[in-house]
């Protein structure tokens, strides 16, 4: 497969695992949410800079 597509589902990826946290376990908490949110993404980045960033 392409490099695009790889891109494509990671972030699909990222983006379900985000909207499923924050409707499972913060709903109405904002600043827990942005928090949780910014340590997903940051977990991905560090996820992409390790396996997908030099193959």
């Amino acid at each position: 497969m392409s490099k695009n597509l790889y891109a494509v589902i990671f972030v699909a990826v990222m983006v379900a695992v985000i909207v499923g946290v924050d409707l499972l376990f913060f709903r109405n908490h904002l600043w827990e949410r942005l928090l949780a949110n910014v340590g997903i993404v940051l977990v991905f980045v560090a996820f992409y800079w390790r396996f997908f960033k030099n193959p």
